[in-house]
């Protein structure tokens, strides 16, 4: 027995099949971001100042730069779903969405990238 309308079957409507891999995606991200946002809070309230220079050096310690770049990435990868859920949520014109979808994917693209390029430059230049 189908619980779906014959409409429905007719026209291929139904489940995606997408939302137990970004229930997930985001589930698993959210972990990964407690942990290493205890890392960074720690890293934080262990430093004696915030001068350039200690910040520079903390991050070209090997194990702070890997960590850094790991929390730039999967911040961007969470911010990225949370951000689809709300569009897909609220945004009602399918124009509009999609258009917003590209650009929302585009703008954390370009801001995770631009992160991780910061991190290497400074991780990289001894």
């Amino acid at each position: 027995m189908k619980l779906r309308a014959p409409l429905g079957r007719v026209l291929g409507l139904g489940t995606a099949k997408d939302g137990t891999s970004h229930w997930w995606g985001q589930r698993v991200s959210a972990i990964a971001l407690l942990l290493l946002g205890l890392w960074f809070a720690f890293s934080l309230t262990t430093s004696s100042d915030f001068s350039h220079a200690e910040v520079i050096a903390a991050i070209e310690r090997p194990i702070n730069g890997i960590l850094l770049l790991l929390l730039t990435v999967t911040m961007g990868y969470h911010s990225h779903l949370g951000i689809q859920v709300v569009i897909e949520d609220y945004v009602h014109a399918p124009g509009v969405k999609v258009l917003a979808l590209i650009l929302s994917r585009f703008a954390h693209i370009l801001l995770v990238t631009a992160a991780v390029y910061a991190v290497l430059k400074i991780g990289l230049s001894t």
